[in-house]
């Protein structure tokens, strides 16, 4: 059976860390498995060595949902796409593969998903597992796009589900936390390539909050970021285009999303941490760095943008009709206080969905995301600002940092006992179990 190190440098034994740093654990021993034959007996031997069992990808994740002391599962020659059904316009794509390279080969296809999230560093079962989502008034979350989902069951048999076979455990298993299974491949809705056309510029925290209704229902994809200790903010109108495509020049994209989103950006955070004092004037510069532009291209380089400044991030779904009201406390929370938040706040949508655990499930949603660079204390912030996003009945991303626990979600989604219910039926011995699946399903 195959073994390798993890992307943390980790070996058997050694400890593994997320990508933010925030999470850290030491399995007895990593997995990583050339088959799904192989992946189903590193399975069964972990429970028969009476070790608890997690698969992880590229540790995306702030929280401690692939944290084990057991035996970590390593997808990372599971990749690649197994099969494209042009007919049924599906894709079926093994589970390690990370989003980055499935975009590029759908694009060499002639083929996209409909919507994505920002970052494309993740494995693609890894993202869906956590709700990893973009924006947008019709379209949802990358596991709404799911069609067939496979995993091995804590039997180390292999199940295959979709709306028509198991579709119990597929309106679970999309968003599944690791508590079901290990995902072994997805097969995904896609349709023929289109393009997109990004209008960037920047508006006023009074007038995008004024306007927010009419900016939503007038854009496919609408999304905008909120400097805090200012009233400025970016936003990002994206809608389909007949084209031509007009992408962003190598030197403006080089010195936007290189220099001033990353490079700069990084310089800047340095400097807040070191000297939080300086934070407040430093938000006024950088709400004000980027300009407006105007590009059009294929979906993949329009939605997704490179990250390199690590952070640590809190992101709840609200109501959509209460974004608004819930975005202002935060302000007036964030204007009152003595807090020095030198990240901008991320404000997406998404409608309902039929997805037990997803954010949006059954209700029309808005995100709002607070983060805080990576090694700044974030406690306080994240705090406060769980405070008001639970006053309006908010669901937090299960990826991202969060207090929430079983009882709280059993309020908060009206299907969380059919979820339960069959991780009882999957994994009665709590194989994929870990100290944060305790925490937010019970035990």
């Amino acid at each position: 059976m195959s073994t390798a190190q993890t992307a943390s440098g980790a070996k058997n034994g050694e400890a593994w860390r997320n990508w933010a740093g925030n999470v850290t654990s030491r399995p007895v021993r990593e997995v990583t498995p050339a088959s799904v034959d192989e992946l189903s007996a590193a399975v069964r031997k972990a429970a028969e060595d009476g070790l608890k069992v997690k698969a992880v990808g590229t540790g995306h994740s702030f929280t401690a949902a692939a944290a084990t002391d057991g035996v970590l599962i390593r997808p990372q020659l599971l990749t690649g796409i197994r099969n494209i059904d042009r007919d049924n316009m599906t894709v079926t794509v093994e589970a390690g593969t990370p989003l980055k390279r499935l975009n590029m080969a759908l694009a060499r296809e002639g083929l996209s998903l409909t919507n994505m999230g920002d970052i494309m560093e993740q494995t693609v079962s890894g993202a869906t597992s956590t709700g990893t989502h973009g924006t947008g008034r019709d379209s949802a979350s990358i596991a709404a796009q799911i069609r067939g989902v496979e995993l091995v069951t804590a039997s180390g048999e292999l199940l295959t589900c979709s709306a028509k076979e198991n579709p119990e455990v597929f309106a679970a298993a999309r968003i599944g936390l690791g508590a079901l299974g290990i995902i072994t491949a997805l097969t995904f809705a896609v349709e023929p390539v289109f393009l997109l056309t990004a209008r960037e510029e920047p508006m006023s925290f009074d007038k995008v909050t004024a306007d927010f209704d009419e900016l939503y229902a007038e854009n496919e994809h609408f999304e905008f970021y909120w400097f805090p200790h200012t009233g400025n903010c970016n936003t990002k109108r994206n809608n389909r285009s007949a084209g031509p495509e007009a992408p962003v020049s190598r030197i403006s994209g080089f010195v936007d999303d290189e220099v001033l989103s990353n490079g700069l950006f990084q310089v800047v955070n340095s400097l807040g941490r070191a000297v939080p004092a300086t934070i407040p004037t430093i938000a006024k510069i950088s709400s004000k760095a980027l300009s407006a532009r105007t590009y059009t291209d294929v979906p993949y380089k329009v939605f997704t943008s490179p990250r390199r400044v690590r952070f640590v991030e809190m992101e709840y779904a609200v109501p959509r009709a209460a974004l608004v009201e819930t975005l202002r406390e935060l302000k007036s929370m964030v204007d009152r206080s003595k807090l020095r938040v030198s990240f901008p706040v991320e404000v997406r949508t998404a409608p309902a969905d039929d997805i037990t655990l997803s954010t949006a499930s059954a209700r029309d949603s808005a995100y709002i995301a607070v983060h805080m660079y990576k090694g700044t204390p974030y406690q306080r912030y994240f705090t406060a600002a769980e405070q008001i996003f639970t006053a309006h009945e908010g669901r937090p991303h299960w990826g991202k940092v969060h207090t929430r626990d079983a009882a709280y979600f059993a309020q908060a989604y009206p299907r969380f006992g059919e979820f339960t219910e069959l991780r009882d039926r999957l994994d009665p011995d709590r194989l994929f179990g870990n100290a944060y699946l305790r925490r937010v399903l019970g035990d």
